[in-house]
């Protein structure tokens, strides 16, 4: 699980996110990167890291899914 903190200002509206080091570097090897290519990797690091939870997620039959959506 990752331990990623929200930073909040005094009113609990988020301000900023603090990374792990080792998160960070495995998203950016290399320290210069372009905008767009920053937006790319974060983007595949998130959608890589629901694949791997949903590996270990038991699936669901039919009905019960359907249950799960209509909540």
């Amino acid at each position: 699980m990752l331990e990623i903190e929200y930073l909040k200002d005094p009113n609990g509206k988020a301000t900023g996110v603090v990374i792990p080091i080792e998160v960070w570097k495995q998203i950016f090897p290399e320290e210069d990167i372009a905008l767009d290519e920053l937006s790319d990797r974060l983007e595949d690091y998130c959608l890589n890291q629901a694949m791997d939870e949903a590996k270990s997620t038991p699936l669901l039959d039919r009905k019960t899914a359907l249950q799960y959506l209509e909540e």
